[in-house]
């Protein structure tokens, strides 16, 4: 991570209040860290690091501690650590059948979470506004009154404006230009940023952060379940296009004469590969969730023709759309998550090898395809950190708005 580059243009307190965030959103991302690493780390000297360090815990976003004294000799660093009980942000992933909500802070610690399932008559965007401001206001209030939100990320399985946070099209919620901010501002009663993701997007950025991508700058993210979406981060930047609706790799054509999409196109990858036509297959069309999938893939192992017929089929075809996206993007790694990433662990090999008939030899042999290391977690830690940005971008303003 690098310092601020300092021109004749740039002012003193812009530049401290960026280095602030750089110092932050190295301790947030990367855990403790001592002084003389931060030091190091960020290319400040040691007398602006301990300026902003000192700066950090007077806003209560870090605290320091004394290190170890018989771990090394010599007179060791102190030690900076995100403050717990520093400010956090309420993270909210929408599902198509669930609402999950936590309250998570620096650090990525989730300190408190709730869920609730969502009927199929209940999905209205302003039945499931109101069922995310509820889950979160019972989510403030199981935390200790000395510590305060500061922002709301909500991830969701739609494609998103990252000018407005609009949803404009979630498939298979049946949604269309949908102001999910204004919505759930309406209902929470508060006054809090309200920044709205797609869920794919944010668990890229996730396991980019904090799981099984942290050392990966190229990677792509799959979020399989009902629907399939996609995150992409090239050379550690994350890629969004023009819209902001970069990464519908479920909506990529790759069979026409296939099945009619809920997008109005046919033969979608998501309509090859989706839990839906999993389940379909397996001759359970009535079934639905990670259990029912998970019978399925046991029901496969136990040598059920009907679900080892289907399993295969999905295999192959997530396979093939993984080659596909291997040769469009070249990353050094594919992370699997949703209920697809229960059907990679089961059929790996079978994955594999429609990936390497698909893609061309050269890409194939650079990449790796695993599943989250953050589990079904990843897309509700993206949200999380959509809601830090701006604090790590700039604490004293952000301190500031949240102490108005």
């Amino acid at each position: 991570m690098q310092a601020h580059s300092r021109t004749s243009a740039a002012r003193p307190d812009a530049i401290r209040s960026h280095n602030l965030g750089v110092v932050l959103a190295d301790v947030h991302r990367a855990g403790a860290r001592s002084r003389s690493e931060l030091t190091r780390r960020t290319g400040l000297t040691r007398s602006t690091i301990g300026a902003l360090v000192s700066e950090l815990c007077a806003l209560g976003l870090v605290v320091e501690r004394r290190p170890d004294l018989h771990v090394r000799a010599g007179r060791p660093s102190h030690v900076v650590q995100a403050a717990p009980s520093g400010p956090y942000v309420i993270a909210i992933s929408v599902e198509i059948d669930t609402v999950i909500v936590a309250g998570v802070g620096l650090g990525g610690r989730i300190l408190a979470r709730q869920d609730e399932a969502v009927p199929e008559d209940e999905r209205s965007p302003e039945q499931v506004a109101a069922c995310c401001a509820d889950l979160a206001r019972r989510v403030i209030a199981s935390l200790p009154r000395r510590t305060r939100p500061i922002a709301v990320g909500v991830s969701v399985p739609g494609v998103v404006s990252r000018a407005t946070g609009c949803i404009e099209i979630a498939p298979n919620l049946d949604w269309r230009d949908v102001p999910m901010p204004e919505l759930i501002a309406e209902r929470l009663g508060r006054s809090l940023p309200i920044l709205v993701g797609n869920d794919a997007d944010l668990g890229a950025l996730a396991e980019h952060l904090r799981g099984v991508a942290r050392d990966c700058s190229d990677l792509i993210f799959i979020n399989g379940r009902i629907g399939v979406g996609g995150g992409v981060i090239v050379d550690g930047h994350r890629l969004h296009g023009v819209g902001g609706f970069a990464g519908e790799f479920g909506h990529m054509a790759v069979d026409p004469d296939g099945i009619v999409c809920h997008c109005g196109g046919a033969g979608c990858w998501e309509t090859k590969i989706g839990e839906r036509r999993l389940l379909e297959l397996a001759g359970r069309p009535e079934a639905h969730g990670p259990i029912a999938v998970a019978e399925t893939l046991a029901a496969a192992d136990r040598g059920d023709p009907r679900a080892r017929a289907a399993v295969d089929e999905v295999s192959s075809w997530m396979g093939r759309g993984l080659g596909a996206l291997t040769n469009i993007f070249n990353p050094e790694m594919i992370v699997v998550g949703g209920t697809l990433s229960a059907v990679l662990r089961s059929r790996p090999e079978r994955i594999r090898a429609a990936l390497e008939a698909t893609a061309l030899p050269v890409a194939a042999a650079t990449v790796t395809v695993v599943p989250p290391a953050l589990g079904a977690d990843a897309t509700l830690l993206g949200a999380a950190e959509l809601a830090f940005a701006p604090l790590l971008a700039d604490p004293l303003r952000t301190m500031a708005a949240a102490s108005a």
